[in-house]
């Protein structure tokens, strides 16, 4: 079997382009039989941002259900929080030692800051050993990446390289999973959804909230008797990423049509996201209201990791001479 790993910060609520672009991609891939699957939920990342503990652990479950309401089996695979585990960060520092200060210095995850170095931690200018830790610990042979994380899994593949040169085959080293046709999910302002832009949707609101947040979505000012162009109009874009293809096509073509307003389309897409999301909201409504299960399911899953991590550790220390018996 080969092993697949992604994990998410807990800096924010998983966003509707989170779901679709990583998370029901990940659960597709784990439902294969030839897939061992583990999803972390990446808190000591999140700590470079969120320093407030209780708004830290509330984050990192709200990530968890949203993994279990999007339907990953916990039975099957393995769902946890990277900060249970704190073995990794012994790994860490390990192959900090292996990692060159240019490689870091020219990280996406600190240059994007390195204008306001005030700003920066060492948490953060690490940033690329830990998530390497988080791989490398659990000899996973797959990493799903998005273009943006190319670069640190490439790191990742660098930091075992150079450790596997010097003491032998101690390391497994990855491969990236890129797709070819990576899902770009419009935002409200049709930018890129992200949560720094503000221009994402929570599926998990409440109906009035989500509501409102749908309705607001930017559009132009066609007047409702005009024909409008679907590819331009972000609602459309939107429908058809929730809605089945015939849906999509009959938006597509009221709108190209005229006498369909932009607010008939909000209306219709407000429908799509709680029919489509509707067992996974009632899910994570369940999960979010009972948090020792959610703490009880994410140590189960700590639990069932440990050996693997411990394995590999045992290993490196061997090799670096820190064997401990």
């Amino acid at each position: 079997m080969q092993r697949i790993l992604t994990g998410i910060q807990s800096t924010n609520q998983p966003h509707l382009g989170n779901i679709l672009g990583a998370i029901q991609p990940m659960i597709l891939l784990s439902q294969s039989p030839e897939m061992e699957s583990f999803a972390f939920i990446a808190d000591l990342h999140a700590l470079t941002t969120v320093k407030e503990g209780q708004d830290r652990r509330h984050k990192a479950r709200q990530v968890a259900a949203t993994w279990i309401a999007c339907g990953f089996d916990v039975e099957k695979n393995r769902l946890y929080c990277q900060s249970d585990l704190p073995e990794v960060t012994e790994l860490t520092w390990y192959l900090n030692c292996f990692t060159p200060f240019p490689m870091l210095a020219n990280a996406h995850s600190f240059k994007d800051k390195s204008n306001r170095l005030s700003d920066v931690n060492a948490g953060l200018f690490t940033y690329p050993v830990l998530m390497a830790a988080d791989i490398l610990g659990y000899d996973a042979h797959l990493v799903p990446v998005g273009k943006d994380q190319l670069q640190h899994l490439e790191m990742t593949r660098d930091i075992a390289h150079s450790i596997n040169h010097r003491y032998g085959n101690v390391l497994v080293v990855p491969e990236p999973k890129v797709a070819e046709e990576t899902m770009l999910i419009p935002g409200t302002d049709g930018q890129k959804m992200s949560k720094s832009y503000g221009n994402f949707i929570d599926i998990f609101l409440p109906e009035k909230e989500l509501k409102k947040v749908v309705m607001g979505i930017l559009t132009d000012s066609t007047p409702l008797e005009s024909p409008k162009d679907a590819e331009s109009c972000v609602v459309y874009q939107l429908f058809r990423c929730v809605g089945s293809p015939e849906q999509a096509l009959q938006m597509r073509n009221n709108l190209q049509a005229g006498g369909y307003g932009y607010g008939h389309a909000k209306s219709e897409l407000l429908g799509a996201l709680l029919h489509h999301f509707s067992q996974a909201r009632t899910i994570y409504c369940e999960l979010m209201q009972d948090p020792s299960e959610l703490e009880r399911i994410l140590a189960k899953g700590a639990e069932r990791t440990r050996p693997i991590l411990q394995e590999t550790l045992q290993r490196v220390r061997n090799a670096l001479g820190f064997s401990i018996s």
